[in-house]
């Protein structure tokens, strides 16, 4: 297996127009480390409904699931973790809703980083490292300097995301990171990996 599959955190978009099954079985074949599932615009019966078979397929594979921000969504299908952004609940909140289940927090600063580790994340997401287009308005590139520096400061493993790509994660992983999440290059990394 790749070294970089082994550290591949695959985001499925739950809203991909070619379905979310379909990649979340290519990412599970490919050998992947970690899947999470997000969808910014799906009404809850439906996010519930994808995050049910891709919890399954997981646990078929072994393979730790996390849900993207929704804490209620997450207890219901029994994720394995829950991932939060800055504007989402804090991690003490969050664990009210899903216990002791693993929680990873979106950073953006060396500060948010440190803060995330000391209130208790189990993962550090630090980034975008690179330019992405992921989302409509990204935080500003924080470049890998930044995220040695990071990786250097946290206790906790760290995940990189942001414009990573087969071409540069392995500079990444490099850095310290543990972990590469991928959303728009997913595609690429398993081909790579085929």
């Amino acid at each position: 297996m790749s070294p970089l599959i082994d550290s591949l955190y695959a985001i499925i978009d739950a809203e991909a127009a070619d379905g979310p099954l379909g990649l979340t079985f290519q990412a599970l074949n490919a050998g992947c480390a970690i899947v999470q599932l997000r969808a910014k615009r799906l009404d809850d019966i439906a996010f519930l409904e994808v995050a049910r078979r891709v919890r399954s397929a997981c646990t078929h594979a072994g393979v730790p699931f996390v849900v993207n921000d929704r804490a209620d969504i997450a207890r219901l299908v029994r994720a394995d973790g829950l991932h939060l952004g800055q504007d989402d609940l804090s991690i003490e909140d969050a664990r009210r809703v899903v216990g002791d289940m693993q929680i990873g927090v979106s950073t953006h600063t060396l500060e948010q980083a440190e803060r995330a580790d000391t209130e208790g994340a189990d993962l550090v997401a630090f980034g975008p490292v690179f330019e992405t287009k992921t989302k409509d308005n990204p935080d500003p590139v924080v470049g890998l300097r930044t995220l040695e520096e990071v990786c250097r400061a946290v206790s906790r493993p760290v995940v990189a995301i942001g414009g990573i790509t087969p071409e540069n994660a392995g500079e990444t992983l490099g850095a310290g990171a543990r972990y590469v999440a991928v959303i728009s290059a997913l595609p690429r990394f398993l081909s790579d990996a085929s």
